[in-house]
């Protein structure tokens, strides 16, 4: 007893002196002490009352944000907390939010007193609810949402400074086997494991791409054997393929996919606009992942999953045999004559490209080291079946390739991030609350400069928690690799028929009712689809008045007494070229290229089955040489007709392509000469049509001809492009989704309207150029729309890029393009660009 008496007392020295105050000082010398702390959230940053004053956590404004915990008002003295929260006081208020950002509570009348001096380990009672505070939360963290997130992203240059590091090993020297006498033992010999652990590819070769090296935290995590480190170089079958934003993007990926971007996260979203070659850079990453990794030179996936359009399977399965061959790698396509049963049951296949639509079989009992979703913002819809089928595979690497940007809408980019990183955002509710409400609210016009404020803070932080696995890429990289391009958007003169058929349809009562706001959107949208089939042709128009005359509807009310304004020969199924403006000038222009350039090849391109199938007969009435790709195509004879369309040796002159079944991601760069027929109200559709001759491959020249009917709705959807306004990209076929698509009375005004006039457009532009194709100077860009009836004053939108384009009048000697001139008959005007790498 002596002796622990002795230890006890030379461990805890304990001095009393008595000072002048007669305080007592309490020194205890070889004793750690420490206080119990209350329990904090492990997702809520906090900062201690103590360390950081009281007045810590306090916006200029005097608002005061904590982290807390709640529960029901009890007069029990243990509580049972039910949650953490977040508590914001202002002047005499308090606020209480849970971790989603819902308002749980709400309290006034407190002393101001009492919430300035609020600090950690203090009770409050507010709406129904006894918080306890844990600690003080900045300002900054509060307004950028950080203190709601459940997830903290750490990327791996912040973790690595932190990683513990790996335990010390005590490594046994390698077996050796028994040498026989006499002979010498061989000097530096190396293990045979870290003998064949060397790089697949020289890494010091020139030109050599080397994907980076993991981390010694990246390490801790991810080699757990204690794999040696191997440099991971990339195919030089493939790299002398590459361009430099090409050997960028793939470094891009790995680090994603490897996880060396964020901590514990392995999705990414290659959103690069059209031909900038995110199928190159998909087939080379799946490749390096699929033969080497960087610990041992083990492989880091065995199969590879490939999910896109129906359209592209085949594509899909031909670019991976054109850029490794098919000695080196077996891909298998998924069709009608090829089942997913046959991919499992083989050995030999490790990609397997398979369709959206084919999707929904059973996948679960295939592991997949890689995910690659083509197209992939079709999944903005988290609920649709394709999306759950991809979510439930087990594989963690995700990448959707995209040339459509993804933020546009706030709730598809979180399905969208969510299927690449799952949970990264937090719950919906929350990123609802905490984002995306936020930012909309900030961009309403009534907003506060408050809610503005807040609105952008949580903008930047959302950018910065996507901002390590997004990249996006703009075609301007790729345009000095590309031939030359020059668009033209031409007017179309309206034949007779045209115009007296469109006056009758603007002055029928039933657009009438839609301007005095009596009809529903439905019928909105029958009444624009009326004119858009018309400008098209009105042989169009008059095969749905023989399908709707009976159905007795409102839209087949618009129909009534159409007929008697027809020639008699569409009775009998007789159709004038002369009776549209649109395809005389396509006619003529048809002819000037197989003239001028026999060997010349066009894609006529349509958002309507039916303007295809008139297209069809034209060409068999001339004689054109064609093929057709639209829905009804078979998925396993699409890629053959694009690469029979392609060859060098094709015979086709024409390719008639549906904007919805082949407008996406196919490369037809056989042909020079693009025809856009009709206009979408998204001019992303658009543009992606465009893409489809002039990109990586074209060798020639490309022409793209934009058809429009001057005066007409047309020039009203075209306007709305340019300008970037109103319904670009909200307005969908009938009978999908009509019912969340409305339109004002001045907008449906100003589209059933119809203007004798060249170009509505130029008149709008107030240029006065001298319209001969001169090259523009600084002039002023405004487009003038007249606003409402009753003298509303005008309104203008910007039309910068539109005035610097060239202006064309249909009177101008010449359009300096020897296609045009010869088809100038009906153009009424015209805008050209041209897009060079000589001009850049």
């Amino acid at each position: 007893m002596a002796q622990v008496e002795l230890l006890k007392a030379f461990e805890c020295e304990i001095i009393l002196s008595f000072t002048e105050c007669s305080v007592f000082c309490l020194c205890v010398v070889g004793v750690r002490c420490s206080t119990e702390s209350s329990p904090t959230s492990p997702h809520v940053p906090v900062r201690s009352v103590s360390d950081s004053g009281p007045e810590s956590g306090c916006s200029q404004d005097g608002v005061r944000y904590f982290s807390v915990m709640w529960c029901k008002v009890s007069n029990k003295k243990h509580k049972r907390w039910e949650g953490d929260a977040i508590l914001v006081t202002r002047g005499r208020t308090a606020t209480l939010k849970d971790m989603e950002g819902k308002d749980i509570g709400k309290g006034s009348g407190y002393k101001v007193s009492e919430l300035a001096s609020l600090h950690e380990g203090e009770s409050l009672k507010i709406g129904g609810k006894e918080v306890e505070v844990m600690g003080v939360i900045s300002a900054e963290d509060f307004a950028r949402g950080r203190c709601f997130q459940e997830v903290q992203l750490e990327t791996e240059e912040t973790t690595g400074r932190t990683a513990a590091p790996p335990p010390c090993r005590f490594v046994s020297k390698p077996f050796c086997r028994p040498m026989q006498l006499g002979r010498a033992e061989q000097q530096g010999a190396k293990p045979q494991e870290e003998q064949s652990c060397k790089p697949r590819h020289d890494p010091l070769a020139p030109g050599a791409l080397v994907m980076p090296r993991p981390s010694p935290s990246h390490q801790w995590s991810c080699n757990k054997s204690g794999l040696p480190v191997v440099d991971v170089v990339v195919d030089p079958y493939l790299t002398t393929h590459l361009r430099p934003h090409q050997r960028d993007g793939l470094l891009f990926l790995y680090e994603c996919v490897m996880g060396m971007r964020a901590t514990g996260r392995y999705g990414c979203i290659l959103a690069d606009e059209m031909g900038l070659g995110k199928t190159l850079q998909s087939v080379a990453l799946a490749w390096t992942l699929l033969r080497q990794g960087p610990y041992g030179g083990k492989p880091v996936a065995k199969r590879v999953l490939v999910v896109t359009p129906g359209s592209l399977v085949q594509n899909w399965g031909a670019e991976f045999n054109k850029w490794l061959g098919r000695e080196r790698i077996s891909v298998f396509t998924v069709d009608q004559d090829h089942r997913i049963e046959q991919f499992v049951a083989s050995p030999l296949h490790n990609v397997l490209v398979i369709s959206y639509e084919m999707l929904l079989r059973s996948l679960e009992q295939v592991e997949f080291g890689l995910i690659i979703c083509d197209e992939g913002h079709r999944l903005k819809n988290s609920s649709i079946k394709t999306s759950s089928a991809l979510s439930g595979l087990s594989c963690t690497r995700r990448i959707i390739l995209t040339g459509t940007p993804v933020q546009n809408d706030l709730q598809e980019f979180y399905a969208i991030i969510e299927f690449v990183n799952p949970g990264i955002l937090g719950s919906s509710a929350a990123y609802r609350r905490v984002f995306e409400e936020p930012i909309l609210r900030s961009r309403q016009p009534s907003s506060t400069e408050e809610e503005k404020e807040l609105g952008e803070e949580r903008a930047a932080e959302l950018s910065r928690l996507t901002s390590l696995f997004i990249l996006r890429r703009t075609q301007e990289i790729i345009n000095r690799y590309l031939p030359p391009r020059l668009d033209w958007t031409l007017f179309c003169a309206p034949s007779p028929l045209q115009l007296e058929l469109y006056q009758h349809l603007l002055s029928h009562r039933v657009f009438r009712a839609c301007l005095q706001g009596s009809t529903q959107t439905q019928t909105h949208l029958a009444c624009i689809t009326a004119l858009k089939k018309l400008c098209n042709h009105p042989g169009l128009l008059h095969s749905t008045i023989k399908e709707k005359t009976d159905s007795g509807s409102v839209e087949s009310s618009i129909y009534e007494g159409l007929v008697d304004l027809y020639p008699e020969s569409y009775a009998s199924g007789g159709l004038s070229t002369a009776d549209s403006g649109k395809l005389l000038v396509l006619s003529d222009l048809l002819t000037a290229i197989r003239h001028q350039s026999p060997s010349d090849r066009v894609v006529v391109v349509s958002n309507y089955t039916q303007t295809l199938d008139l297209l069809q007969d034209m060409c068999v009435h001339v004689g054109y040489t064609f093929c057709r790709l639209d829905g009804h195509t078979p998925t396993s004879q699409r890629q053959r007709l694009v690469d029979n369309f392609n060859s060098p040796y094709s015979k086709n002159f024409l390719f008639l392509l549906s904007s919805k079944a082949g407008g996406v991601g196919l490369n037809l760069v056989g042909a020079s000469h693009l025809v856009l027929y009709d206009i979408d109200w998204n001019p992303a559709n658009d543009i992606q049509a465009m893409a489809r001759v002039w990109r990586d491959g074209q060798r020639k020249t490309v022409h793209i001809y934009r058809l429009l009917t001057a005066g007409t709705i047309e020039e009203r959807i075209f306007q709305r492009q340019v300008s970037k306004q109103g319904l670009s990209g909200t307005v969908v076929d009938l009978g999908k989704g009509a019912d969340h698509t409305s339109f004002s009375t001045s907008e449906l005004r100003d589209l059933f309207s119809l203007t004798d006039t060249p170009s509505l457009t130029h008149d709008l532009l107030h240029c006065s150029c001298s319209m001969d194709g001169s090259q523009p100077s600084d002039r002023p860009c405004q487009l003038g729309r007249q606003g409402d009836r009753g003298g509303a004053a005008q309104k203008h939108l910007s039309m910068s890029e539109l005035m610097q384009w060239r202006h064309f009048s249909g009177d101008t000697p010449t359009f300096s393009d020897p296609y045009l001139d010869h088809a100038r008959n009906h153009i009424t005007f015209a805008f050209q660009s041209t897009i060079s790498h000589v001009t850049q």
